[in-house]
């Protein structure tokens, strides 16, 4: 099996295969992706390259596994939904959701979001902004979580509090987006630690290819939050590709933007607190879910995109 760092070797423009599939089942079996057929009784996998791909379009009587699309889009093949004969497409992944392709959708949003985006100064006026909200809403949860503070967690602790307060004056010292992400980056840093202290004592290197322990947890919590963050812009109508802090490499990074206004509060803590405990991948993922719930996750995003939408020139 390729290594999952291979299988986006050859650059888009020099892939070869366009795939339209129809009357078959794409899935992923023995590290491979592949599709099953069925004629006269006998079932067929056939393979598909998909480090020389870069489209599949999925037609008339097709599904799809997880697996698969898990696959699929660590090679970067986009995958979409049509119908016969490869036309209409019903549905399309942008950047790396699958979102249906409705254009009904409000305009004043995206239209509030460009009038500040193409302005620097504007642009980074409201990544801080970002940065602040996403403190209010730390320090709200973990101020009011009797679940949290019986493992130990207080707002009010010292070294909780000092890492925020520097922060927060760091970031109006930042001169630019270089500045405040190293900044965000060493308050991360600073609550890993927190964390790690409150569930052990250990020290904690946060490696994103681990596939174990808090790592783990992390990586997983953090993908529902793209998802929020994901359904979100969609809604709302405003493009991934306008961030404001991550969009120096990555073309979807409004979805990281977004999602880092809930990260802190709500996943970071109890990756470690599942840990400790021996927690199942479902049983912290029902924990993340709970919480995003109770303390309205998605309104606080949607609150937040929208206000800056609306007055993002005016910070």
């Amino acid at each position: 099996m390729k290594q999952l760092t291979d299988l986006k070797a050859i650059l888009h423009s020099k892939r070869a295969n366009i795939f339209y599939l129809e009357y078959c089942r794409v899935m992923q079996k023995d590290g491979r992706v592949v599709y099953l057929t069925v004629g006269n009784k006998q079932k067929q996998y056939w393979n598909i390259p998909i480090a020389n791909t870069t489209v599949i379009l999925l037609g008339t009587g097709t599904s799809i596994t997880q697996a698969a699309i898990r696959m699929l889009a660590t090679a970067g093949v986009l995958v979409g939904f049509s119908g016969g004969g490869g036309t209409p497409l019903l549905a399309a992944n942008e950047i790396e959701w699958l979102s249906p392709q409705s254009e009904y959708r409000p305009t004043e949003y995206v239209q509030g979001w460009l009038s500040f985006w193409f302005d620097e100064k504007k642009r980074f006026e409201v990544a801080k902004h970002f940065q602040h909200q996403r403190l209010d809403y730390l320090q709200k949860v973990w101020e009011k979580d009797t679940d949290l503070q019986a493992e130990c967690f207080y707002l009010d602790d010292h070294d909780v509090q000092s890492s925020l307060a520097r922060f927060i004056q760091q970031i109006e010292q930042c001169q630019n987006i270089s500045e405040l992400l190293t900044t965000e980056a060493q308050l991360t840093k600073a609550l890993y630690k927190i964390a790690a202290s409150r569930t052990g004592g250990r020290d904690f290197t946060r490696q994103h290819e681990s596939i174990d322990g808090a790592n783990a947890f992390l990586n997983h919590g953090n993908y529902l939050t793209y998802g929020l963050a994901a359904t979100t812009l969609w809604v709302l109508g405003i493009p991934h590709g306008f961030a404001v802090m991550h969009g120096k490499t990555r073309r979807g990074a409004l979805v990281f933007d977004v999602a880092d206004l809930i990260k802190d509060a709500l996943i970071l803590p109890w990756a470690f607190i599942c840990e400790k405990e021996g927690a199942t991948e479902q049983e912290f993922r029902q924990q993340c879910l709970k919480n995003f719930i109770k303390y309205k996750s998605l309104d606080f995003m949607f609150a937040t995109v929208k206000e800056t939408s609306l007055r993002g020139d005016q910070l």
